[in-house]
């Protein structure tokens, strides 16, 4: 649970994204306001009905209740939308005072824009806040020995979320291994259960969810890390191409239902709570949805563990992909009034009531507070304790650069509907290279 690392790599804002940004134009943001009243825009992705979301948006109408000076413009986008919001803004150098953003490579692309600024002086000056976030949780929000940002919750992306009854129903146990989950598939399909439940209209969800997982498990993390780096290692090398096929091998086991490249998230854990599917696949943020909103059941059937393991892989069985979770960016612009008055916000939400609020929600956090079993849902229950016993390993699209990361995700999808496994790699090695270029 507390193994973060960082490449050390930062990756470039794209060309247009840099020209433009260096331009330096771009409104004020809607900063600012008359008397004494500030004003901040606010851009996030809790516009769900899960109980993550509604606390979230919870923690935003009790600090503006707090601080009656303080207005907020607040602007909620599904998390789709808001990564192709925020590319279109960064590009046009038109930020929002502050917004929900991502570890990794996009805090890398937003501070080589100088778009955001480090929030270290604001932590450093609340060392009760700051020093009860788990080990390295800073580490991916770090740029050039600068902190940017704290982490409102821990994302690790890859879970087997499963049906105990539709199991024991067909004599199938919980595969631990990659051959049981073949056969478990097998068996599924016999009896007209849709094996694993999948919704990649998103085309980052099978990268993050699975494959992220699966390509560690047989490649190994540090192989993956010095590929990112191209630092002794291609993504053409025969252990990456073998990664692909093995997710290649589910598809051609019928191991997901017909369109899922047309179907979201959304749609896909429906089909689990309708009870036609005995799998789904998710990160840890499918938590809050499922305590929330699946049928009784459902629920009381619902048990998670992680991807099996890959005979003959390098990588670490015990684990699963992850970053800490989302952070929220504050403006370059920011300064005097507007600039305290958004750190005050980053606290709200990030801070000791913002994490609790979090944790509450069947939600994980990467700060330090313990659960109340008691008043958790056994299910969540089983996520916070499963992860006290795995360790995170790196997500794809958090580390590749964004030229590689929608390669590889567009990859993927061409890859489970029957694409070439050694061309897909190619294609993922050539972006990362001309990425560094």
């Amino acid at each position: 649970m507390r193994n973060f690392t960082r490449t050390g790599t930062a990756a470039a804002l794209s060309a247009m994204m840099v020209v433009l940004a260096a331009c330096g134009g771009g409104s004020n943001n809607g900063s600012g306001g008359s008397g004494d009243q500030v004003t901040l825009s606010v851009m996030h992705n809790w516009t769900g009905q899960d109980a993550k979301a509604t606390a979230m948006r919870g923690l935003l109408d009790q600090f503006q209740e707090d601080h009656p000076d303080i207005k907020l413009e607040v602007e909620g986008l599904a998390t789709d939308g808001l990564k192709t919001r925020l590319r279109t803004v960064a590009a046009a150098n038109e930020m929002p005072d502050l917004f929900v953003m991502w570890p990794g490579v996009m805090t890398q692309e937003f501070v080589s824009g100088d778009l955001i600024q480090p929030i270290g002086e604001y932590l450093d000056s609340k060392p009760e806040w700051k020093d009860n976030f788990i080990e390295n949780a800073f580490d991916d929000y770090t740029v050039d020995g600068k902190i940017y940002s704290a982490p409102m919750n821990l994302a690790p992306t890859s879970f087997v979320y499963y049906n105990q009854a539709i199991f024991d129903e067909y004599g199938v146990e919980v595969p631990k291994t990659w051959d049981e989950l073949l056969a478990a598939i097998e068996t599924f399909n016999q009896n007209d259960v849709i094996p694993i439940a999948l919704g990649n209209k998103a085309n980052w969800f099978v990268q993050s969810t699975i494959f992220s997982s699966l390509g560690d498990r047989v490649t190994g993390t540090d192989w993956f890390l010095k590929a990112v780096a191209q630092d002794g290692a291609s993504f053409t090398d025969p252990q990456f191409v073998a990664a692909l096929d093995k997710l290649q091998e589910l598809s051609e086991a019928d191991a997901f239902q017909d369109g899922f490249n047309s179907i979201d998230e959304n749609q896909m854990v429906q089909l689990y709570f309708q009870g036609k599917a005995a799998m789904f696949i998710s990160g840890g943020w499918a938590m809050a949805n499922v305590v929330k909103n699946a049928p009784e059941d459902i629920l009381q059937q619902t048990h998670i563990t992680i991807l099996p393991s890959v005979e003959g892989g390098e990588g670490d069985p015990m684990s699963t992909s992850g970053v800490v979770g989302t952070g929220m960016g504050i403006s370059s612009k920011l300064e005097g009034a507007e600039k305290e008055a958004a750190m005050e916000l980053l606290y709200a939400l990030s801070g000791p009531e913002g994490q609790q609020a979090t944790l509450e929600s069947s939600t994980l956090v990467s700060y330090d507070i313990p659960l109340d079993e008691s008043k958790a849902d056994p299910l969540f229950v089983e996520l916070y304790n499963l992860m006290q016993d795995i360790k995170i390993t790196p997500v794809y699209d958090a580390k590749l650069s964004s030229a590689a990361v929608e390669v590889t995700n567009n990859g993927l999808q061409e890859l489970l509907g029957g694409g070439d496994p050694a061309a897909i790699a190619e294609k993922i090695q050539n972006a990362q290279v001309g990425a560094a270029q």
